[in-house]
């Protein structure tokens, strides 16, 4: 390698620095930003493959429980909190960046282009696609049209130019570009939004029972997932109480036991001295409560039971949450009585509409409670609540447990437990309402981009960037005018505005108008 190749070879070498400006000039192009966008909606389609943590952790552990294989890869990866994945972020992340580079510049550029005057006049203009000529007597033509056309011009709205005694420029649409950018704009504020909200709101599920009530304390949700900079001392005190959940199922047709509807009616206070309201929580009706939003996404059934010991005594007296396993409502739930000795575990399957087939066994074949049952399994011995090692209430730890019967029973009947051990009587059954609760400081900002950005989207499609000249050329004792225009974009037809023109050229000179349209070149 000689020296002169040397040389070239280190001036072509980009270094560090060079290598950073290249992808930043590549980050912060239009097309780039195309394509983040693509894959920004490419990576949001697991959230509505796979249930999320954010909306409901009991199928999240459910649909765990049904794939041990692949279900705990996929939570490694983040798909089942796909909103807030490393990979989601750092798309998104890009996408705004690369907006924001892409904007700036183009702000610039566009507010040049705002104060400049429209170009000069081409030499010829009837040689545009869009042009116009026709010869006039009237003497001194230049003097008598340009300037009155240019008045004329600026009143409907163009910039206008005149170069004296030759021709006039005008140009108009310059709030194309302008909308352009707003709707660029818009999605940056729709993107600091959505991370402004995720960031310090937060989002939570509370199982309410009929007839209890639940309080907006960290203790009482089932599941919070509050915002990486939430701090839950803000969580804004509120008390809500179920007072009754209607749901109307589909009873025929293809569609059999499908909900039909939900309506959930409870009472509320928005503080610890706030006067109680009623409302009625429905499908797309959320209730908003201070700053919080609260959705009914879920229902299920809470059986009660009426456990005594063998001296009779009673040692729990509640309803319990069992959670649904599959479309008719046939759901699984654990009841644990530590004060017994020894200690008792029930173990159940109930179901609205029960039924036993040898293929499935204890079922439910509708949702609705036309005959409830509950199949129960007694379970005695130590139910590990005294390891300390914290425990589904919704799973029995049967390690140290020994089963001593199973029954079957209809709201009413008590099972008299084997051994002495004690009874148990189904008293009947209540319903829950699963609530979603949500509290987005960032939406109203999102709300605000979204109505931006419709109206960037307006202008950017229907103003048009357009641009006419007029010319007069000397030829003796006549004179000759000489029209053309061009639109800014391929699909500006601009030959309105010819016509515009023109008729108002021979306006501006006395003559006729008829005539000289029919003989319009455009």
């Amino acid at each position: 390698m000689t020296e002169n190749d040397s040389a070239i070879t280190s001036e072509i070498s980009l270094g560090p620095l060079g290598w950073l400006r290249w992808f930043w000039r590549q980050l912060t192009t239009m097309r780039v930003a195309l394509q983040l966008l693509f894959l920004l909606a490419i990576a949001a389609i697991p959230g509505s493959l796979f249930p999320q943590r954010t909306t409901s952790v009991m199928q999240v552990q459910r649909y765990l429980d049904q794939n041990p294989t692949t279900g705990p890869w996929l939570d490694r990866l983040g798909f089942f909190d796909v909103y807030g994945s490393v990979w989601f972020s750092a798309i998104y992340l890009l996408l705004m960046t690369s907006l924001v580079g892409c904007i700036i510049p183009r702000m610039g550029v566009h507010w040049r282009a705002m104060r400049s005057a429209p170009p000069a006049a081409p030499r010829n203009l009837t040689k545009l696609e869009y042009s116009s000529a026709f010869d006039t007597s009237h003497p001194s033509a230049a003097q008598s049209l340009l300037e009155p056309l240019a008045e004329e011009l600026r009143a409907r709205r163009w910039r206008v130019v005149v170069e004296p005694g030759e021709y006039v420029a005008a140009e108009r649409g310059y709030l194309r570009e302008t909308g352009n950018l707003i709707f660029h704009i818009a999605v940056v504020v729709i993107l600091v939004a959505v991370a402004f909200g995720s960031s310090f709101g937060y989002r939570g599920q509370i199982i309410v029972r009929e007839n209890t009530s639940a309080s907006n304390v960290l203790a009482q949700y089932d599941s919070f997932f509050p915002g990486r900079l939430f701090n839950t001392d803000n969580l804004r005190p509120f008390n809500i109480r179920l007072d009754d959940l209607k749901v109307q199922f589909e009873d025929e047709g293809t569609q059999i036991g499908a909900a039909r509807d939900f309506a959930a009616t409870v009472t509320f206070r928005e503080g610890p001295n706030a006067e109680v309201q009623k409302a009625v929580i429905g499908v797309n009706n959320p209730l908003n409560v201070g700053d919080a939003s609260l959705f009914l996404i879920g229902h299920g059934y809470a059986p009660h039971f009426l456990i005594k010991d063998g001296q009779g005594n009673v040692v729990f007296d509640d309803t319990v949450v069992f959670l649904p396993q599959d479309p008719n409502f046939t759901s699984t739930g654990v009841v644990k009585i530590p004060d017994m000795t020894p200690q008792l575990g029930i173990q159940a399957i109930f179901a609205p509409t029960g039924v036993v087939t040898e293929e499935r066994g204890p079922h439910s074949l509708f949702p609705d409670l036309i005959d409830p049952m509950l199949f129960m399994s007694a379970w005695t011995g130590d139910l590990g609540l005294d390891s300390g090692v914290p425990q589904n209430i919704y799973t029995l730890d049967k390690t140290k447990l020994t089963r001593i019967d199973f029954e079957e029973i209809s709201p009413g009947e008590t099972w008299e437990l084997p051994q002495g051990v004690g009874s148990v009587t189904f008293v009947g059954v209540e319903q829950f309402a699963t609530f979603n609760i949500a509290s987005d400081p960032g939406q109203i900002f999102a709300l605000a981009g979204a109505l931006l950005a419709i109206l960037g989207v307006i202008g950017s499609l229907y103003i048009q960037r357009r641009r006419v000249w007029v010319r007069v050329v000397p030829a003796g004792s006549s004179s000759r005018i000489e029209i053309g225009a061009m639109s800014r974009y391929e699909d500006g037809d601009v030959t309105d505005v010819i016509l515009e023109v023109e008729t108002s050229c021979r306006e501006l000179l006395g003559m006729p108008n008829s005539a000289g349209i029919e003989e319009s070149d455009a």
